[in-house]
């Protein structure tokens, strides 16, 4: 008989296909976001409708489930704030006792061990729901740049003044890298790393996200400042500029559609590479699962497989926590 390739070989036990898998996930990959509520009711702990098992939390009930995910393996979060005001300038998101701040140094305080990432932008915080400062023009409202950037620069430092680990910027503006460098330095936190949402599309898959934050826009999109999704080379062009301004890490957002810019990304930069399985990819999930369609641990953890093989480094996923107390990773 003729030779022809027996791939099966390694593939004919359990032990031998671990033996030479090729991607993992593990715990030290995962990034967890929480939502964090400025209310006065310390026992808040309401569930995201369009997120199955996500909950918005107050700073009590936060410190709670915190633990037991830091207990099961968790390391590294994602902050996200729900204040209890809103104003044209979102001046919540940079208050020194804002909830972000708050949740920053109870966690540090807390659990020192864990990396505590904070989301800086402005659209949790402003009335219009917008990334920045609303400007009208003749013929449309747009987000300011520039003066934005400023505002930007404000959020940064108090969340490094509360003890942030890693500052993380999602709003597009550009310039937004240089500018959150800038004033870090300028403060004494020359150390303090930046994780830039370098590569944020305008997605349709984050509409539960902005029911978890309160975020929609009151008019209007975010098309004009969040790429094209039909666009590839413009990520390269906002992953260099990005570097060019001293970014420390780059991220590829959402992440399942996207797993070809994600391999872009890993090919053309050395930087660490993380990428958001968004709320959209988490509730499409949750969904099928709860209707019986799919298994869901299997399907979970082949969709961040996928992304782990696409070149990510880092996965901020809503499964985190529950992948890990539940021992689906170590």
């Amino acid at each position: 008989m003729a030779d022809f390739f027996r791939g099966r070989r390694l593939r004919s036990t359990a032990a031998l296909r671990a033996l030479v898998s090729e991607h993992h996930v593990t715990a030290q990959d995962l990034i967890m976001p929480y939502f964090v509520v400025d209310t006065d009711d310390a026992a808040f702990r309401k569930e995201i409708p369009s997120m199955p098992g996500q909950f918005q939390l107050s700073l009590q009930e936060f410190e709670k489930q915190l633990a037991e995910a830091v207990a099961a393996g968790l390391k590294s979060i994602l902050l996200f704030g729900i204040p209890k005001c809103k104003d044209a300038t979102g001046s919540e998101g940079y208050a020194e006792d804002g909830i972000v701040q708050r949740a920053v140094r109870l966690a540090k305080s807390r659990h020192p061990q864990l990396v505590v990432i904070t989301d800086v932008c402005l659209c949790e915080y402003t009335d219009h729901g917008h990334c920045g400062i609303l400007q009208k023009t003749e013929h449309d409202v747009t987000v300011a740049n520039d003066s934005t950037l400023t505002l930007l620069q404000q959020v940064a430092i108090s969340h490094a003044k509360a003890g942030a680990d890693i500052v993380a910027p999602s709003d597009m503006m550009d310039g937004r890298i240089q500018a959150l460098r800038e004033a870090l330095d300028a403060e004494g936190f020359t150390n303090l790393p930046i994780m830039s949402y370098a590569v944020k599309y305008a997605s349709s898959f984050y509409g539960p996200f902005r029911d978890a934050a309160e975020s929609t826009p009151q008019s209007g999109d975010r098309k004009s400042y969040q790429m094209d999704p039909a666009n590839s080379r413009e990520a390269l062009r906002e992953a260099t500029a990005d570097v060019l301004e001293e970014a420390d890490f780059l991220m590829v957002k959402p992440a399942g559609a996207y797993l070809d810019i994600i391999r872009m990304l890993r090919d053309g930069f050395d930087l660490p590479l993380a990428a958001y399985q968004v709320s959209g990819e988490y509730s499409m999930i949750m969904a099928a699962a709860q209707n019986d369609w799919i298994d869901l641990d299997a399907v979970t953890m082949e969709s961040l497989l996928a992304i782990k093989r696409a070149g990510a480094d880092l996965i901020i996923t809503y499964f985190a926590e529950d992948i890990i107390k539940r021992g689906l990773v170590q």
